[in-house]
């Protein structure tokens, strides 16, 4: 097995409606917010999290291909999943190696999402943030009770996608016949569907509807970063 290049594949995530991806706290405070999106800690920006993206990624490759069951366990077996386990990994044992897929966290856009919400250049992260209450409606009196306060990055902001796709060429394929080029296209294909879908929380509810716009893939030759390292 040798790795052969690496494909990389940059874009932009357009929120096209409400995004909330939670960040959980720690403690609760009185009349605080129960919860906020996932933010960087040093600039305090909203961010979408790779783990988010290649997790909704995989979630939609089981789902469509029949790898989930009725109480929700999905299949890590590579014998039975070999595609997935190919592409997303698996903890166990597999003769195809490593993960394939390195999703990078999606950082936040100032200038294109400035552009986009019409915000000065110098906007703050509370410029982006919106509350959204949900509650608990009563079926019979139509009363809603229970107000929960969500965080959610508002429509228009732009997050900066970024994926790396490892090529490996095992040792019955070739470097322009081998399996990983077919799988580069399925992770191609499964960034549009998650325009059909959504991501992060609430998404049956309105929140996470996203739309994805991809460059075209650029092959990084190994051998070439090696060379430039000497």
């Amino acid at each position: 097995m040798k790795l052969d290049h690496i494909k990389q594949l940059t874009g932009t995530i357009t929120v096209v409606t409400g995004l909330h991806i939670g960040a959980g706290r720690e403690s609760m405070e009185i009349g605080g917010m129960d919860n906020p999106v996932m933010r960087d800690p040093v600039s305090d920006k909203p961010y979408i999290p790779g783990s988010s993206i290649k997790g909704k990624m995989r979630s939609i490759m089981e789902i469509s291909t029949g790898k989930i069951g009725r109480d929700g366990a999905v299949q890590t077996n590579p014998k039975i999943a070999p595609d997935i386990c190919r592409i997303f990994g698996t903890t166990e044992e597999a003769d195809f190696g490593p993960t394939r897929l390195i999703v990078r966290d999606a950082c936040l856009n100032r200038e294109k999402t400035a552009k986009a919400l019409d915000l000065p250049d110098d906007f703050v992260p509370e410029d982006i943030i919106e509350i959204k209450y949900e509650n608990t409606i009563n079926r019979i009196t139509g009363t809603a009770k229970h107000p929960r306060p969500i965080e959610r990055v508002v429509p228009g902001c732009v997050f900066d996608l970024e994926i790396l796709f490892k090529v490996f060429v095992l040792d019955n394929e070739t470097s322009d016949n081998c399996e990983d080029l077919r799988l580069f296209e399925k992770v191609r294909e499964l960034l549009k569907v998650l325009e059909h879908d959504a991501l992060g929380g609430s998404g049956s509810r309105g929140s996470g509807k996203v739309k994805v716009s991809l460059n075209d893939p650029v092959d990084i030759r190994v051998s070439e970063l090696l060379s430039q390292g000497a």
